[in-house]
């Protein structure tokens, strides 16, 4: 039986904020999406997620994003890219 994850939530969040208020990192987030898993593996060696325009290959168990497309292009400069288990439902 695998232990890697079916689904995780990508969140990609500004680096950079002076001043996010009472909201959490996550709920800061500029995007994000829900990315289940393909069965394949990306060049990084670990399982490759998509969903919702972004294709990410994810160390399930240290949840670190090795590589990552957004529509298609990598992430801008000033973005980064937080995973946490996917909501139920």
């Amino acid at each position: 039986m695998s232990t890697v994850p079916k689904r995780f939530e990508i969140m990609l969040v500004s680096e950079h904020v002076e001043d996010r208020g009472d909201a959490s990192v996550e709920d800061s987030a500029v995007r994000t999406a829900v990315v289940s898993a393909t069965g394949r593996h990306g060049s990084s060696g670990y399982p490759i997620y998509e969903g919702h325009g972004i294709v990410a290959d994810i160390d399930p168990e240290t949840r670190t994003v090795e590589a990552l497309l957004v529509d298609g292009r990598e992430l801008d400069y000033g973005l980064t890219a937080l995973v946490r288990p996917a909501p139920r439902g």
